[in-house]
């Protein structure tokens, strides 16, 4: 039997196990697997997300037709996988499109509340997560711990709960996150773990 592209012999005759292991990352990079990259900026993790994109043809379509969507993530740290979170951050933000310069927009209606404008759907997505820094000051160094990512796309009928006086409602959108999305409501999650804080990148580094 011929050996396939880019394989030597040596690879061919490997036990099937070895040899899937070293497939394995390969096949996640080819199907799109999503994955969070974190590092830590003093006492502050931040993520980015890889195959992982909340702005879908729908998405994309309903803005470019002038309408906003409105959303909203969460990044919560555990201690085990799919445990009670010890720390947690939630916002809200808001996507849409310009026709006349073809560019995206999205405003982050937190506390602090920041907008950017003029923007690729990628350059979009990348704001919004980066806005989900945690505070993981008094949490142990060498303590393993779980990161989850989680977006939503904002259900109409919660609309008029989630929105207050200062932007959002932090109460309500706890409880939403509290709860297991519907049915119908888009929702993305990715998680990842176990990480210690010692072992992070810092944040702007490269490498």
């Amino acid at each position: 039997m011929p050996l396939l592209p880019g394989f030597s012999r040596r690879l061919w005759l490997m036990p099937v196990p070895i040899l899937a292991g070293l497939m394995l990352p390969l096949a996640r990079d080819a199907f799109g697997v999503p994955s969070l990259d974190v590092r830590i900026d003093g006492d502050r993790l931040h993520v980015a997300a890889t195959g992982f994109s909340f702005l879908n043809d729908k998405v994309v379509q309903r803005v470019k037709n002038g309408a906003s969507a409105g959303f909203a993530g969460q990044l919560s740290l555990t201690t085990e996988p799919g445990g009670p979170a010890l720390k947690r951050v939630i916002e809200r933000f808001v996507v849409s499109y310009d026709l006349w310069e073809e560019k995206f927009s999205a405003v982050r209606l937190g506390a602090a509340r920041r907008a950017l404008t003029r923007s690729t759907a990628a350059g979009v997505e990348a704001f919004c997560v980066d806005g989900l820094s945690l505070d993981a000051s008094g949490f142990s160094r060498d303590r393993p711990f779980w990161l989850k990512l989680e977006i939503r796309a904002e259900d109409p009928k919660e609309q008029g709960a989630v929105v207050g006086e200062p932007g959002i409602n932090l109460t309500r959108l706890v409880e939403i996150f509290s709860r297991p999305a519907r049915g119908q409501q888009p929702h993305w999650t990715v998680e990842r773990g176990p990480l210690r804080l010692v072992d992070l990148k810092t944040a702007g580094r490269k490498g």
